[in-house]
């Protein structure tokens, strides 16, 4: 079971976002502007929106943090939407004055987004519920959740970072050092590769152009995890599964894949598992990390490297073909304000999953009502595999 868990409510357009995080240990220095910060990286990134000009978002902690640091209790964070002022009586919780049809319905979905399944499922005459709640605006909330457990996770040594290999189909080379960081957050799109990043900012210009989107491939890392973190006894324990999970929660990311990933399908066994060795001082080691730093579901110590492919935005200037609801005539679907590009932005929610997941996973291998509790039990895990 979760140690460390959170839910997320909100509308695109309401007042804002609400997000309970729970199992949070005790004594971990929360800074708000460090939120703020990650919130802010979320909203940057060529190829955004306008409503990224609106948003200024910033957190606020209602609850579970206490002169600066977590008290144990659940943490309770909000994120307001500033454009919500914007749409009147549009997402009300009361019925507006003239009764329940004075907001306008939304009858045609739009191809690629959840408007048509959600509308069924729940049986909505108005696709406006659907496109609220489905929106990727959540996300915002789930990057203040990781923040908190970035935090956990620095207080362990670890780091987790990404960098976009990939846009439009204008890749660079995966792998990446915390020396990139600073070139990766310099970059518009978070490529470490400059010639290689004006390439990525073409082909986004040529989309917005076109009324098009595009889509890419974001790698994320995780820099001095602990080994010995998963299990191989059931398949909801391995880590790869834990996190592949957490990463096809995101809205719009269709695949994952791990160190080497599907090129390990094309090459012999030699090429592809990772030579241990021992050092007196530092214990078991790989020579290499094609497997990601998982194997047997299992943390080894090396960098866990993955990598998302996000698919284009579903929502186009120039829009394809759809139906309207009840009359089942063939229309043109709507535009709903959206971006051309969101792999950049796409990254710092990756880091945030990935960051609560691997905070989880932690907790329950090695426990710990505070912090310091927490940070002991891996330190005296590592020192004893040392010694094996």
């Amino acid at each position: 079971m979760s140690r460390l868990r959170y839910l997320t409510a909100g509308e695109s357009h309401g007042p804002g976002l609400t997000a309970i995080l729970d199992g949070c240990p005790a004594g971990l220095r929360v800074d708000v502007a460090g939120i703020d910060a990650e919130l802010g990286r979320r909203q940057s990134g060529y190829g955004r929106g306008e409503r990224q000009s609106i948003e200024q978002d910033r957190a606020r902690i209602l609850g579970g943090v206490r002169h600066g640091r977590t008290t144990g209790a659940p943490l309770a964070l909000f994120v307001p939407n500033r454009d919500a002022v914007n749409w009147g009586d549009v997402l009300a919780v009361e019925p507006p004055e003239g009764g329940a049809g004075a907001a306008e319905e939304v009858v045609v979905p739009r191809p690629g987004h959840a408007d048509l399944g959600g509308a069924l499922l729940y049986g909505l005459d108005d696709i406006r519920d659907v496109i609220e709640r489905a929106s990727a605006r959540e996300t915002a909330a789930k990057v203040a959740c990781g923040a908190v457990a970035k935090a956990l996770l620095g207080e362990m040594g670890c780091t987790v970072a990404s960098h976009v290999v990939a846009i439009g189909g204008v890749e660079t080379g995966s792998g990446m050092s915390l020396d990139d960081v600073d070139r990766v957050e310099a970059s518009p799109v978070r490529c470490r590769d400059e010639e290689t990043g004006r390439r990525m900012m073409a082909v986004i210009d040529k989309a917005s152009e076109a009324g098009d989107t595009v889509g890419g491939v974001v790698e994320v890392l995780a820099f001095g995890y602990p080994p010995g973190v998963g299990s191989y006894v059931q398949g909801d324990l391995r880590l790869r599964s834990r996190l592949a999970r957490a990463v096809l929660s995101v809205p719009a990311i269709v695949g994952v894949e791990f160190g080497l990933g599907f090129a390990a399908a094309a090459e012999p066994g030699s090429q592809v598992h990772d030579p241990i060795v021992h050092d007196p001082d530092a214990g078991y080691a790989r020579q290499s990390n094609r497997a990601g730093g998982i194997e047997g579901g299992i943390s080894t110590g090396a960098p866990i490297v993955l990598r998302a492919a996000m698919k284009p935005i579903s929502t186009l200037r120039s829009p394809l073909d759809s139906v309207e609801m009840g009359t089942h005539l063939p229309v043109v679907s709507r535009f709903e304000r959206s971006d051309v590009c969101a792999v950049p932005a796409v990254g710092i929610v990756l880091e945030a999953v990935v960051a609560l997941e691997l905070a989880d996973a932690a907790l329950e291998r090695f426990g710990g009502a505070t912090a310091s509790d927490l940070v002991a039990a891996a330190g005296a895990y590592r020192r004893r595999i040392r010694e094996r």
